[in-house]
């Protein structure tokens, strides 16, 4: 499996662990070693892992939080350090995100998320022009 590959089953399974609302899967996703942060939307950064990991253990509590996908994955990678830009639909609109892992071991950990909402769209492809595979959730 090549970086790019295990980055991006990394950021799948951030979402799995999101849409399924598995805390345990969330944790173990957050780099234990790197500093983290996180940007929810409409939220004051979070530069703790504890922070962090206790605004997660409330956004996954939440049953009426709502449900997302993933969707337009790219990676960027720096060595030891990759950045996913992707795009999460929820039901009330899309948001635009980012997701910096750091390699820990020969494992990618979340070091970063940050979402937001997004104001201008690129101009919609059809169903049919994205790659197989490139929705997630």
């Amino acid at each position: 499996m090549t970086d790019s590959d295990a980055v991006l089953a990394a950021n799948l399974e951030f979402y799995r662990a999101f849409g399924a609302r598995d805390l345990a899967a969330m944790d173990a996703l957050w780099a234990q070693e790197a500093p983290v942060a996180c940007i929810h939307p409409g939220w004051p950064a979070l530069a703790d892992r504890a922070a962090v990991m206790e605004s997660w253990r409330g956004i996954l509590a939440n049953p009426e939080a709502p449900r997302i996908a993933c969707y337009d994955e790219q990676v960027l990678l720096y060595g030891d350090t990759a950045l996913v830009v992707c795009e999460e639909e929820l039901d009330g609109g899309t948001l635009i995100a980012s997701n910096l892992f750091v390699r820990e071991g020969a494992a990618w950990r979340l070091a970063h998320h940050q979402a937001g909402q997004m104001i201008a769209r690129r101009p919609q492809r059809s169903r049919r022009g994205r790659p197989a595979g490139s929705r997630l959730n």
